[in-house]
């Protein structure tokens, strides 16, 4: 299967084209490709639908996620011994 790419030309404010490419980055993809994906998460609606999972799962399971992050802090929020006041 051969594939025709189109090349174009996009103006972005500096922070905002920094912020794409460390987002690239942190995925492990090349900024054209990142680029690519979210156009076509966003034109085919499957980032919607994984917003809509997310939510799901938040709505279901949040009172959980906030129980065990609450658990998980608890020793951060005690003084250690030996800790310097």
């Amino acid at each position: 299967m051969t594939s025709t790419k189109k090349q174009t030309q996009v103006r972005l404010e500096g922070d905002v084209l920094e912020a794409g490419k460390a987002a690239a980055r942190a995925r492990r993809l090349d900024f054209n490709k990142y680029v690519e994906r979210l156009i076509i998460e966003d034109t085919t609606g499957a980032r919607a639908a994984g917003m809509a999972a997310a939510q799901r799962f938040i709505d279901e399971h949040g009172a959980f996620l906030d129980d065990l992050e609450q658990q998980l802090d608890t020793p951060y929020d005690q003084r250690q011994p030996g800790a310097a006041a």
